[in-house]
């Protein structure tokens, strides 16, 4: 599956109708984003089932500003909805590799009731 480019109104949609999102949030003028580009390019066609989508900031400044990215490329993993990753920064592809195998075994239950007791009010 080729990579899909993220806009403000598309964002919600894609987060909301795939099991597991990466986005890459990059933009033209970024080396470091134009050398992680085939990498991110690679996984995407090796994981058919994981929505690969790209974030350029420059065009999408409002939507780059609601997540806080000050740094390019920063990569973010979303799994139901919750954002298990982000970090700034490209990675190798045997990191990228990595992430994605580590994102898939994540028990979501887990996070979903670590979320639910962070949530609770303090007595």
């Amino acid at each position: 599956m080729a990579t899909v480019n993220l806009t403000e109104s598309s964002f919600s949609d894609t987060i909301k109708g795939s099991p597991i999102v990466f986005v890459d949030f990059w933009a033209e003028w970024c080396g470091p984003c134009r050398n992680f580009a085939p990498v991110y390019e690679k996984a995407s066609e090796s994981n058919a089932d994981i929505v690969f989508a790209k974030v350029d900031t420059e065009a999408e400044r409002g939507l780059a500003g609601s997540f806080e990215i000050s740094s390019i490329p920063t990569l973010m993993a979303i799994r139901d909805g919750i954002v298990l990753y982000s970090q700034a920064g490209a990675l190798p592809q045997e990191g990228l590799d990595n992430l994605i195998a580590a994102i898939r075994e994540v028990d979501m239950e887990v996070v979903r009731q670590e979320i639910a007791k962070a949530n609770e009010p303090q007595s």
